[in-house]
């Protein structure tokens, strides 16, 4: 760890030149390149001083420990020894996780799809419950939410809802929601007060980058027709949703939610790509047993990962075996509840290979 931490400092010292470098400064590309690498490991750099700060300390009190005669100045040096040796511990946990491999996709934007399953008319409607959750979650990110396409069904509810979700660490929180929500509650329609058990299914995509996914026009089967359901008489009156085929794949985007077809086209291509760039990063995994196998309970669609139980107001995670009866709180907005149990639990789980391999 050591060795490593000292290459982080020396990429650290070449950056701060870089950044000085008059040919850097006047070339924009480069100069945000290395500004972005610059503030993405200067932590660890601050992290790595502190540690090497400690350590110095530590063997001057032990030191000072073992020649002095004096019992009242060996119980304060004594004192100072324990403290340092905690401070130090702490800190290397800390430059542990901070060199844990980053996800490249953690700081991007991301395209969820909110879908209902099994349950009928009560599985839409908790998909919008899941729909309203997740926008309350980014308000308080101060994140923003724009829907790319949606069906309802005829009681109210979503068929389906495609949403962009715009902020830095965006993917970083709403990753840890992809697979089957499971619900169980009593529905408005019910009128003997039977629990009815419903799914919902989302997938969270990071948004993909021009530089990332290719995508050649001759690729594309783009066709343009009237608006379906609720939207507004433009809408409804001239040819403006769109529906994009990406012929290679297969894949199939519809986006109808927006008056103006060349919106719409934009929204649907956003959608093509980040389906295609997460088709591609999951093949990838797909060859890398070992990340595979540390990505378990993480992302599977089709994996049922949360129940939330009205009746009892509770929600579990179970993937984590984790049940809080707080469920209101969740629905309000409250996600991060549920995120940092996850987050502490999935980098404990990436520290404990990275202890096993060394």
């Amino acid at each position: 760890m050591l060795e490593k931490l000292q290459e982080v400092e020396n990429r650290y010292q070449e950056l701060n030149s870089l950044l000085s470098d008059p040919s850097v400064v006047g070339d924009r590309g480069a100069f945000a390149k290395y500004a972005r690498e610059h503030a993405e490991i200067e932590p660890i750099v601050e992290k790595f001083s502190r540690w090497k700060t400690v350590s110095r300390e530590l063997d001057e009190n032990k030191e000072l420990l073992y020649e002095s005669k004096d019992p009242e100045f060996r119980e304060l040096a004594s004192q100072e020894v324990k403290s340092l040796e905690r401070e130090k511990s702490e800190l290397r946990e800390q430059l542990m996780v901070l060199l844990l491999p980053k996800d490249p996709n953690d700081d991007k934007n991301i395209i969820i799809e909110i879908r209902a399953g099994a349950g009928g008319d009560e599985a839409g409607l908790f998909a919008e419950d899941l729909f309203t959750l997740y926008c309350r979650y980014a308000d308080r990110k101060r994140w923003r939410v724009e829907i790319l396409n949606s069906s309802r069904s005829s009681v109210g509810g979503f068929k389906e809802v495609i949403a962009r979700i715009e902020g830095v660490g965006a993917y970083s929180e709403f990753k840890y929601e992809r697979g089957v929500h499971r619900v169980q509650r009593v529905p408005a329609t019910e009128t003997q007060g039977r629990i009815h058990t419903s799914t919902v299914t989302v997938a969270v995509l990071p948004e993909a980058e021009d530089v990332e996914v290719d995508i050649d026009e001759k690729d594309l089967r783009i066709d343009v027709f009237r608006s379906s359901g609720p939207g507004g008489q433009s809408v409804n009156t001239t040819d403006s949703a769109v529906r994009i085929t990406h012929l290679p794949t297969g894949l199939v985007v519809t986006c109808q939610d927006g008056k103006s077809q060349h919106k719409n086209k934009a929204k649907a291509l956003t959608v093509l790509k980040s389906r295609l760039l997460d088709a591609k990063q999951a093949a990838a995994a797909a060859e890398r047993a070992d990340d595979r196998r540390s990505q378990i309970g993480t992302g599977d669609r089709s994996e049922r990962i949360r129940t939330y139980n009205f009746p009892q107001s509770r929600v579990s995670d179970h993937r984590i075996n984790l049940t809080l009866y707080s469920l209101d709180d969740v629905m309000s907005g409250d996600l991060e509840l549920l995120v940092e149990p996850l987050r502490t639990h999935f980098r404990a789980e990436a520290l404990k290979g990275v202890t096993d391999a060394g």
